[in-house]
């Protein structure tokens, strides 16, 4: 599939990718701005989300080459856990129009509120690796397999729950949790991304471009996350994961707000 968008709207797309790269190098949810601007500029619900794992895998890429170069991906850990990733980013994209939309649309911003609310009350991104829990590995497989799942179909907030998961599982300390996620997330964008190129769905003319904003903007991210540590990571994902929730609750189709807004009415 391909869309002849106008060069204007290809340079403001290619911008707003470095700064949710940006952002997503940071504490995720890059696909905030992302997927809405694609909508924005008149591409499908399908293809708005394929081209966005172009870009997205490109940003989680270029973030992870610069926390590997930095030591802070916990290899051991994150490699497995990546593979069970990419298993549940291709089963997503392949199920994407067998999902139950409507579901997640309503549940996903109640989850991404009790993260928030979770991070911000606990110090659980800490500068330093603490013990991880008992029956850690199993835990974590089980948890990269439905957030990858769940990024292959739909997405937003995937990073912060892959976040809590290393952070509140294997213990990680704020850097090597951030690490292990882009490796992670790269990992589910990739094996999302291949299936929906195998389908057509993917417009390389607009993702490409998006991808060399998202490669320079996730540069500059990463070494913010680095310098400045859990100081910015933490309440930058509060900050997202409530973003996150308030767009998706915005939207008058969402499940959730339709009933609330039925309730109130009656």
């Amino acid at each position: 599939m391909e869309a002849g968008l106008p060069l204007a709207t290809v340079a403001l797309l290619v911008a707003v990718a470095a700064l949710a790269a940006a952002l997503d190098a940071i504490a995720g949810g890059g696909g905030l701005v992302t997927v809405p601007a694609l909508l924005l500029a008149g591409l499908d619900p399908v293809a708005a989300i394929a081209t966005n794992k172009a870009q997205g895998a490109a940003s989680a890429l270029s973030s992870t080459l610069a926390f590997a170069r930095r030591g802070f991906i916990p290899w051991r850990q994150a490699a497995p856990a990546a593979l069970v990733a990419a298993g549940g980013g291709l089963a997503g994209a392949f199920g994407v129009h067998l999902a139950p939309r409507a579901l997640l649309e309503a549940v996903v911003p109640l989850l991404l509120i009790a993260v928030a609310f979770f991070f911000a009350r606990t110090r659980i991104l800490r500068g330093e690796d603490g013990p991880p829990r008992p029956r850690a590995s199993a835990l974590l497989a089980g948890a990269m397999a439905g957030v990858g799942l769940y990024d292959g179909a739909f997405g937003p907030g995937a990073g912060s729950f892959y976040l809590l998961a290393f952070a509140g599982l294997r213990g990680f300390g704020a850097l090597r949790a951030t690490g292990a996620v882009k490796l992670v997330n790269a990992a589910s964008n990739m094996a999302a991304l291949a299936l929906f190129a195998a389908a057509g769905a993917v417009v390389w003319s607009v993702g490409l471009a998006m991808a060399a904003g998202a490669i320079a903007g996730a540069q500059i991210g990463a070494r913010l996350a680095m310098r400045f540590g859990p100081r910015a990571i933490r309440p930058l994902v509060v900050l997202v994961s409530a973003a996150l929730a308030a767009r998706l609750l915005a939207d008058p189709a969402n499940p959730l707000t339709a009933h609330l807004l039925l309730w109130f009415a009656g």
